[in-house]
C-alpha cells in the first residue's frame, strides 16, 4: 500500500468516527496535503481538519472537496478552537429565545417546544416578552435608576422619573407627572390606548409632542403626561432608550445569545477578533431583488462575480425576489442553474466564498409571514451542485463573520413603517427615522400583526437586542446607511431599480461601501 492510500484510510476512518463520508477527491487532497508530515502532525491536522469540518454544520454527512479547502483555511490561518469558526449563518429557526424574569432581574433561556402551528397564548407571550424586555432596559436608564454610590448625597440632585403602569394610574383619579412604557393600540376604532400587562388606558395625543422616528401602531411608547377623567393626556410621546450593546450583554454573561453551535459568545473570542483585524480587505456583498429572469440583471450579476472572482469576498448575500413574476414557480429551478452555470466559472469565488440565498416573501413555498423557510431544495438543487458553497437560509437570519453580528431581512419594512406611522416627523433623514425606530424598539417588527405578519413562537428571531453590529435591510425604497449606538442600519435596496447598485461591507472598519455596475460603452 501507497503512503498516500495508507493516509486516505486513516483520513476515512477519521471522517466515518464523526459520522461523515469524505470522498474520495475530497480525501486524496488531503492525503497529499499532509504527505509532508511526520505522523505525529498528520494525525493532529487529520483530527484537526476533521473538527473544523464538523464545525462547518454540513446539511448532508458528506464532506467533499472545497470542505477540506475551507476546514484546512480556518486552522491553518487562525487556530481557532473547534467551536470557533470564520463565517457562520444562522437560520431564523435556530435562534435562542431568552425570556426575562423580573422576579431574578436577568434573562433565562427558554427551552419551551417552538411550532409553525403555535398555542394561542403565544400571541400574547411574545407580545408580553417585548415589554419586559423594553420595561428592564428603560428601568435601569439614567432617567429613572434609583441606584446611587455608596456614601452620596442624593440632596440637590434632580428628582428621578418613576415610571409607572397602568394599574397604578388606573387606581387613581388623577396623577401629574406619569411616565408610562406602553404598546400603541386601538381597542376602538379611532381611539387609541397605551396597553402593558396590567391593563390599558386611553391617551389624548392631540396636543403631544412627538421625538424622532416613525411611531405606529404596535410599537411600544414612553409617554408623559397627567391622568385625568379616566385619560391619559400626553404632553411627550417618543420611544424607549436605545441601550449600548455592551451595557446590553452584561446582562447575558457570555452565554450564546446570539445563535449558532458554540456555546459561548463569539463577540468575545480573542482569535475572531484578531483575525478580524488582520484581514481589512474581507467584505460581505449584499444584493436585493436579484430578478433572475430579467436577462438585463443575469448580464449585471455575471459581471458582478467576474470582477469578484479577482478579489474574492468572504461572502456573497443575494436577497429575493428571484422572478419579478411568479406566474410559474418551476421555472425558477432553471433560472437557478444559470446561475450556478455563471458561478462554476468563477475559480477563486468556488474556493473562497460563500453564497448565501435570502428569500423574500414573495418568493414561491412559503406564506406572507415571517420569519420564513428557504427556498426549496427542489428548485436549487442544480444551482447547489454548480457551486457546493451555496447556503440556503431563512428570512431574516443571522451572520456571524468572526466577531461581527449581522442581521438580514428581506422586507418591505421601511415603506411599510411610513404607510403605517401615526405621525411623520417633518424634520430628518428618512434612515435616520428609520434606524432610531428599530433599534429603540430591539425588533424588526415594531408594528401589528396585521401589518408585519410573523410566527408568535419565532419572534426572537426579529429580535434586535442586544444591538448587533449591522442591520441589513432588503426594501425596494432608495437605499442608504446611517449609524446609530454604534449599530449600522442599512437599506441595500432594489439591485434592478437604482441602476444596479449593491452594498459592500468591511467588517474590520465597520465602512458600508455604494457599489454599483457600470455601464458598458
Amino acid at each position: 500500500m501507497s503512503e498516500i492510500s495508507r493516509l486516505k484510510a486513516q483520513i476515512t476512518t477519521r471522517f466515518s468516527l464523526g459520522g461523515f463520508q469524505i470522498r474520495s477527491e475530497a480525501s486524496t487532497f488531503l492525503a497529499q496535503q499532509l504527505h509532508p508530515l511526520d505522523e505525529t502532525e498528520r494525525k493532529k491536522w487529520i483530527t484537526n481538519v476533521a473538527n473544523h469540518v464538523q464545525g462547518q454544520c454540513l446539511s448532508l454527512p458528506v464532506v467533499e472537496k472545497q470542505h477540506i479547502e475551507l476546514a484546512i483555511k480556518e486552522a491553518n490561518n487562525t487556530g481557532l478552537d473547534d467551536s470557533e469558526t470564520i463565517f457562520r449563518v444562522i437560520s431564523a429557526f435556530d435562534v435562542p429565545s431568552f425570556v426575562y424574569c423580573e422576579e431574578k432581574k436577568k434573562f433565562l433561556l427558554d427551552t419551551s417546544k417552538k411550532s409553525l402551528l403555535a398555542v394561542p397564548d403565544a400571541k400574547s407571550n411574545y407580545i408580553r416578552e417585548r415589554y419586559w424586555l423594553l420595561w428592564q432596559k428603560t428601568c435601569r436608564h439614567e432617567s429613572f435608576s434609583q441606584r446611587m454610590a455608596p456614601g452620596t448625597d442624593e440632596t440637590g440632585k434632580k428628582s428621578r422619573l418613576i415610571l409607572r403602569k397602568v394599574e397604578n394610574i388606573l387606581s387613581t383619579s388623577k396623577m401629574n407627572d406619569v411616565v408610562l412604557l406602553g404598546l400603541l393600540t386601538q381597542l376602538m376604532e379611532g381611539h387609541y390606548y397605551l396597553e402593558d400587562p396590567t391593563g390599558s388606558v386611553p391617551i389624548d395625543i392631540s396636543q403631544a409632542s412627538f421625538s424622532s422616528g416613525l411611531v405606529c401602531e404596535g410599537s411600544f411608547l414612553l409617554a408623559y403626561g397627567k391622568y385625568r377623567d379616566g385619560i391619559l393626556k400626553i404632553d411627550e410621546i417618543g420611544f424607549p432608550f436605545p441601550e449600548p450593546a455592551a451595557n446590553s450583554r452584561a446582562f447575558y454573561g457570555s452565554v450564546n445569545s446570539w445563535g449558532g453551535p458554540s456555546k459561548t459568545l463569539l463577540k468575545y473570542s480573542r482569535n475572531l477578533g484578531e483575525l478580524e483585524k488582520a484581514n481589512p480587505e474581507h467584505s460581505i456583498v449584499f444584493l436585493s431583488d436579484c430578478w433572475l429572469d430579467n436577462p438585463l440583471v443575469m448580464e449585471k450579476l455575471n459581471q458582478l462575480l467576474r470582477g469578484y472572482d479577482d478579489f474574492p469576498p468572504v461572502a456573497i448575500v443575494l436577497m429575493g425576489p428571484f422572478a419579478k413574476t411568479n406566474e410559474n414557480v418551476y421555472s425558477l429551478k432553471s433560472l437557478f442553474q444559470k446561475l450556478g452555470d455563471m458561478l462554476s466559472e468563477c475559480e477563486k469565488l468556488k474556493t473562497q466564498t460563500d453564497l448565501v440565498i435570502v428569500p423574500s416573501i414573495d418568493d414561491p413555498a412559503a406564506a406572507n409571514i415571517l420569519p420564513r423557510p428557504p427556498i426549496p431544495d427542489a428548485l436549487t438543487m442544480e444551482l447547489k451542485k454548480r457551486f457546493p458553497r451555496t447556503i440556503l437560509t431563512t428570512n431574516p437570519c443571522r451572520l456571524q463573520y468572526c466577531t461581527q453580528q449581522i442581521v438580514v431581512c428581506r422586507a418591505d419594512l421601511v415603506t411599510k413603517l411610513c404607510r403605517n406611522t401615526i405621525h411623520f416627523p417633518k424634520e430628518g433623514l428618512l434612515e435616520t427615522h428609520f434606524a432610531r425606530t428599530i433599534i429603540n424598539q430591539s425588533t424588526l417588527a415594531p408594528l401589528t400583526p396585521i401589518a408585519f405578519p410573523t410566527h408568535w413562537s419565532y419572534d426572537a428571531a426579529l429580535s434586535l437586542y442586544p444591538l448587533p453590529d449591522l442591520i441589513v435591510i432588503g426594501d425596494p425604497c432608495q437605499g442608504f446607511h446611517t449609524t446609530e449606538h454604534d449599530c449600522t442600519v442599512m437599506n441595500v435596496g432594489s439591485f434592478p431599480k437604482s441602476k444596479f447598485a449593491f452594498k459592500v461591507y468591511y467588517p474590520s472598519t465597520k465602512i458600508v461601501e455604494d457599489s454599483q455596475i457600470p455601464d458598458e460603452e
